[in-house]
């Protein structure tokens, strides 16, 4: 009798500690699932700061006994696996998605900006080219005979003369230095703060001088996505969409997660439907709104709808 007893809880307690086990190793691919949820998460909602959804699957109602006391460990850690799996699946396409997306948009822009270059390389050209002398549209003189040949005047050639660049008035110098120049000891700050007096006072070139050497000293400043944010403005308020693209999207590429990225798709989308690109200007509205859903239907809902149809987006 004794023996039985002894094999028997011998029995039990192996059975015990083999669920122990189970429900350890299902422990741990909880939290290897949570942990990898919520670095999906962060991709596919930047503007998350991080906050944790939870799985829209349940389990089902009809499977918990009428006793909640003898749910198991184990029954409970299988249904949260169950549900972050088909969660996490979910989630990854998302991202997988939106990654087809950005490289779709990032292709299309680029031949954009080729075609850009080669259509500024011919106006250059144009501008720059020789203009015809009087000599060479004259038509040609008929011979003359010996006897009375007379030595001709030096014909002095008609040239257009050279284009020099503009020099801004003295009003206008005037005008930019009346404009105040921050100086709290924070370069960066004084920077982007004269840049945006100067593109508030529409004197847009300064604007953009002062803004791309502040740039160019803090590429990695914390506020850099204003900046460049601002900078895209001061090219496209100055009647050049096609370096604000540029601009634009070299923001949000560069930092997705920066406080101007849904911004910068916006303008984004502006300045692609100056010249003209619908198709894709409505490209960067509809990434704006799958990457930032917040920010499209909350701060930026106005402004996405009228830009959307300006470019007749359907």
């Amino acid at each position: 009798m004794n023996f039985r007893l002894a094999l028997f809880s011998g029995a039990a307690f192996a059975l015990s500690a083999s669920a122990v086990a189970q429900d350890a190793n299902i422990d741990g691919r909880v939290g290897k699932l949570e942990k990898e949820m919520r670095a999906v998460q962060r991709q596919v909602f930047p503007a998350g700061a991080g906050k944790f959804l939870e799985p829209d699957i349940q389990s089902p109602t009809s499977a918990k006994p009428e006793n909640p006391s003898t749910t198991s460990a184990t029954s409970d850690l299988l249904v949260r696996v169950d549900a972050l799996e088909a969660q996490l699946a979910i989630l990854t396409g998302q991202v997988e998605q939106q990654g087809n997306n950005m490289r779709g948009l990032d292709a299309r822009l680029k031949l954009l900006e080729a075609q850009l270059a080669s259509a500024q390389l011919a106006n250059a050209q144009q501008e720059t080219a020789v203009p015809a002398t009087a000599a060479s549209v004259l038509p040609a003189a008929a011979p003359v005979p010996a006897a009375v040949v007379v030595k001709p005047k030096p014909v002095v050639a008609a040239t257009k003369p050279v284009a020099t660049a503009a020099k801004p008035s003295a009003a206008r110098v005037a005008a930019v230095a009346a404009i105040e120049r921050p100086a709290t000891g924070d370069a960066f700050e004084d920077g982007y703060n004269y840049g945006y007096r100067l593109w508030e006072a529409k004197f847009y070139p300064e604007s953009q001088v002062t803004l791309e050497e502040t740039l160019a000293k803090y590429p990695k400043h914390k506020r850099a996505s204003f900046l460049r944010n601002l900078l895209g403005r001061a090219w496209l308020d100055d009647k050049k969409p096609a370096t604000a693209v540029k601009v634009f999207y070299d923001n949000y590429k560069a930092d997705p997660r920066g406080e101007r990225a849904p911004d910068s798709l916006f303008f984004l989308g502006s300045a692609l439907t100056d010249l003209g690109k619908t198709a894709e200007a409505c490209e960067a509205y509809g990434e704006l709104t799958k990457a930032y859903p917040d920010v499209a239907n909350g701060r930026l809902a106005d402004r996405v709808t009228a830009g959307k149809t300006r470019a007749k987006c359907k």
